[in-house]
């Protein structure tokens, strides 16, 4: 599929990239954010993406459809690869599995015919790409999981998920940043704050970082609680090639 420019209403533009979930697109994605950003066109007002797509709000009263699609085609056709020396930012997130903090683990494990330890060790040794924030403030999107490890989202959804908790839903994988309603399989719990207004920047994550789980006892979980606003978590920048997974 090509890259396409098309309308949505009277004062938005999709950007399509594709129609597969993948880090190339992605990236794309992101380095179109950059390069529109660096355009200071006072027309756009809000740049949204998704998985595939980028959305453009902007003022009709600035520029017309036709105005704009014309200044952002040259954008679209500049071609954009993924280096194995490209530079990421990978977060770890000490997180404590199983047990009162990851209730689904059991389920998780049967479902794909393995031990828990088995799940852990696999759920924790990958790099997962953030794709987008959203659902509710700071919740990433992850990408990159393990697809022996996969399971559907519970048939009933929980009414309340404590903020922290790392969940499962298909081949997903992400952290619940504040106590909210959810589907997910609740394999972990990560006892740092995911999202918190008192930061310059409230979420701890952002599209286009990845994320590294590294499992913790109940001691280090504890240890962290207490601090969790004042905690850092280390952050490495690493080349694409040293990504693991």
């Amino acid at each position: 599929m090509m890259d396409m420019i098309s309308p949505v209403g009277d004062t938005a533009i999709l950007i399509s990239f594709g129609d597969v979930i993948s880090p190339t697109i992605n990236y794309k994605i992101r380095r179109m954010i950059e390069m529109i950003e660096d355009m200071k066109d006072p027309a756009i007002q809000e740049i949204i993406p998704a998985y595939t797509s980028l959305l453009i709000q902007y003022d009709a009263l600035e520029s017309s459809y036709k105005e704009l699609k014309a200044r952002l085609e040259p954008l679209v056709s500049i071609p954009v690869e993924i280096s194995e020396e490209d530079c990421v930012t990978v977060i770890e997130i000490p997180t404590l599995y199983g047990g009162e903090y990851g209730p689904d683990l059991p389920v998780v494990a049967a479902h794909n015919h393995m031990s828990e330890d088995e799940v852990v060790t696999i759920h924790s040794g990958r790099d997962y790409l953030v794709y987008m924030l959203g659902f509710i403030p700071g919740f990433a999107y992850l990408g990159g999981m393990d697809s022996r490890i996969a399971t559907p989202r519970l048939q009933t959804p929980r009414q309340s998920i404590p903020a922290g908790s790392v969940g499962i839903a298909g081949e997903q994988t992400g952290i619940y940043p504040s106590q909210s309603p959810g589907g997910w399989q609740i394999i972990g719990r990560t006892p740092i704050a995911m999202y918190d207004l008192q930061r310059e920047v409230p979420s701890l994550l952002s599209a286009g970082q990845y994320v590294r789980y590294v499992p913790i006892d109940e001691e280090s979980f504890l240890d962290i609680k207490k601090i969790q606003n004042q905690y850092i978590p280390i952050s490495r920048v690493i080349k694409v090639g040293e990504l693991r997974g």
